[in-house]
């Protein structure tokens, strides 16, 4: 069954590419930002020559975050907590997970083959592009998790569909961020390593952002996994 778009949700940024779409990236952003975040990254991929490719970048929903003083912000799910491990609240974690499902399931509706999609995300949208990519019932392209780190991993091995389990996972970090602890990426690979996952694991000298290299290295996985 396809999962249904929040009405209240803003239109995401989509990017089109000169020559008609033959694949797509559904990219989305980090606490605080919007879906116009990361549009110069895919404007860098695309002079770079990875060609025909649609981005899709989604506005998470308005809402306090606990953390930073109830402040309403866009996020993809409230943060509780101080400790990385337990800090994303599970109800919010999981309707995040439907919209990035319903994101796919729309490109799929137009045209787009499934095995053509990466879904991708940075900070908290790389949490869900894990979450979400990890427990489809069909196979994407590959999943590209920037500076974050795998959320509810205890419900993985249970939840996890058989047919995801060789989907290639881009998993990169910083090793001076401060926002989220390098150590907890860490962590987040070799759990998914240990559950059969291939994980390819890319560290930066940066603290919690995106860097020239990476996006260089982003640009040749993506050039791979779309092959």
């Amino acid at each position: 069954m396809n999962a249904a778009m929040p009405e209240e949700l803003d239109p995401p940024v989509v990017a089109e590419p000169p020559e008609p779409a033959t694949a797509a990236v559904v990219w989305l952003h980090g606490l605080g930002a919007d879906g116009h975040d990361f549009e110069p990254v895919a404007a860098e991929l695309g002079r770079a020559g990875l060609h025909g490719v649609r981005y899709v970048f989604p506005h998470a929903p308005v809402r306090p975050v606990t953390i930073n003083g109830g402040m309403a912000m866009r996020a993809w799910y409230d943060i509780t907590e101080s400790e990385l491990d337990r800090r994303a609240d599970e109800a919010g974690v999981r309707a995040s997970a439907g919209i990035a499902r319903a994101l796919v399931d729309e490109q799929i509706a137009h045209g787009i083959a499934a095995e053509r999609i990466v879904l991708a995300g940075f900070s908290q949208g790389g949490a869900i592009a894990l979450f979400a990519g990890l427990r489809l019932p069909f196979r994407i392209a590959g999943i590209l998790a920037l500076s974050t780190y795998l959320p509810v991993a205890e419900t993985l091995a249970t939840e996890a569909h058989q047919v995801s389990r060789d989907v290639p996972i881009f998993l990169a970090h910083g090793s001076q961020d401060p926002v989220i602890a390098l150590s907890l990426s860490e962590r987040s690979g070799s759990t998914m390593a240990g559950l059969g996952y291939s994980v390819e694991v890319h560290t930066y000298p940066m603290p919690h952002s995106v860097c020239a290299e990476e996006i260089r290295d982003i640009g040749h996985w993506l050039q791979r996994v779309l092959a």
